[in-house]
């Protein structure tokens, strides 16, 4: 039964992997549009900010990392409110004040999230460092990286100034649609999980596995640095 669950959670890491490009890239239809888009478009940013999150694996592994141990909603809430503080703040930012940040690093950065999370799930941060860190500031700063992340992908188009700001908070307003679609799903899985004795028994593999998913991807974002830089 172990060697199943092994095998199946290193098969999902590897699909993980091979659509990574997928998840952070932006298809050719979305290209034409942002390329050839002219004024306030608040409707169609926000179907692709939405669609970007729903795609954007690193995002969700990071989440899914958050809510793992949660079980009230008022906590559940008070975390991703954190997170989407930060990813706001740098999002907007980014964009609007043209901060240039290397792609590949900031996406390492989000990957190292994933291996934080996964690492303080399995109770890492006491068992080798005898302290805890405060998660709340962690989730908020780690939230900061994941907004400039976004923003970088957006800054890869040469935008109309004209409308920018309205088509911004159109996208971060889809980010957050997509990502409550997301998480709801998520949490409706858990929910279902946590009612099996299996959820506890197997809650360190699965955070093991949300640490190797962010090494691979760390992996994956360094590669593409050193290679394209």
């Amino acid at each position: 039964m172990y060697k199943n669950i092994i095998t199946r959670t290193v098969f999902l890491i590897i699909c993980l992997v091979s659509f990574t490009s997928f998840a952070h890239g932006v298809d050719d239809e979305t290209q034409s549009f942002l390329l050839g888009n002219k004024g306030v478009a608040f409707g169609p940013f926000l179907y692709i900010g939405a669609k970007h999150m729903v795609t954007g694996y690193d995002h969700l592994l990071f989440l899914v990392g958050v809510i793992f141990f949660l079980y009230r909603t008022r906590e559940i809430v008070m975390y991703v409110s954190f997170f989407t503080i930060g990813h706001s703040l740098t999002l907007l930012l980014g964009v609007m004040a043209d901060i240039n940040v290397n792609a590949y690093l900031i996406d390492a950065i989000i990957a190292l999230s994933i291996v934080y999370k996964g690492f303080d799930n399995l109770g890492g941060f006491k068992q080798f460092f005898g302290k805890q860190p405060n998660t709340k500031i962690a989730v908020l700063i780690f939230g900061l990286f994941h907004g400039f992340g976004l923003a970088t992908k957006l800054q890869e188009f040469k935008f109309d100034k004209e409308g920018l700001l309205v088509n911004l908070l159109g996208f971060n307003l889809g980010v957050e649609i997509g990502q409550f679609l997301a998480l709801g799903f998520v949490l409706l899985i858990l929910a279902v999980w946590r009612k099996y004795d299996s959820y506890i028994k197997f809650s360190n593999l699965t955070n093991i596995a949300l640490m190797a998913s962010g090494f691979l991807l760390l992996g994956y974002q360094l590669a593409g640095y050193f290679v394209n830089t």
